[in-house]
């Protein structure tokens, strides 16, 4: 039996419609694998670019301690030879070490007690009070020149202020035979008044 004009014609945009959806449906699903392929190729970049970070980080951090490590054996020598004070420390290396580094490795050796200033004050007051003849005045601006803290070494010499005065008095007694042969008493007390002596 013969389909009608319209028959044929619905029958036709059936096939139509058919063949256009079939096709949306074809290339969604190229379009969604092309989508795909791209998010798994970025993701991929990411990763690589993480883990190149990761490395030059872990690079970073080897070499920072590397450094760390050199400058700290460099520091020890230096203060093995001799008792030296952080401003000494600083000032030697100050050109030598990055600050940052330098302040970490002050900070260890102080820890460590391979750096103490009070300890140092106290050992440098002994060599003078065994060597020379020196007033407290003295003994305090040597000190400063050293780059101690002014309050640290007020501290010293108030908490050892009896000792340092005995000797400080032994100090003009020794001054006064040495000088007494070449100066009168007046010039005597002008010496020892010069010096810093505490002659009243």
């Amino acid at each position: 039996m013969m389909k009608s004009v319209e028959e044929f014609m619905k029958s036709k945009n059936l096939k139509i419609n058919n063949h256009i959806d079939s096709q949306k449906i074809s290339e969604r699903k190229v379009d969604n694998q092309e989508t795909t392929e791209e998010e798994i190729i970025k993701k991929d970049v990411i990763k690589d670019k993480t883990n190149i970070e990761a490395e030059n980080s872990r690079d970073r951090r080897l070499k920072s301690l590397e450094e760390l490590d050199k400058a700290k054996t460099k520091v020890l020598k230096y203060i093995a030879y001799k008792k030296r004070t952080e401003n000494e420390v600083r000032t030697k290396f100050k050109d030598q070490i990055q600050e940052e580094i330098l302040e970490e490795i002050i900070e260890y050796l102080k820890q460590a007690h391979y750096l103490n200033d009070y300890e140092f004050i106290q050992k440098q007051i002994n060599e003078y009070m065994k060597l020379k003849t020196m007033s407290i005045k003295e003994i305090k601006y040597k000190l400063y020149s050293k780059g101690l803290d002014r309050k640290l070494v007020e501290k010293y010499i108030d908490e050892n202020r009896e000792e340092l005065e005995e000797y400080e008095k032994n100090c003009i007694e020794k001054i006064k035979i040495k000088k007494s042969g070449t100066m009168d008493e007046q010039e005597i007390k002008q010496f020892l008044y010069r010096k810093g002596y505490n002659i009243n």
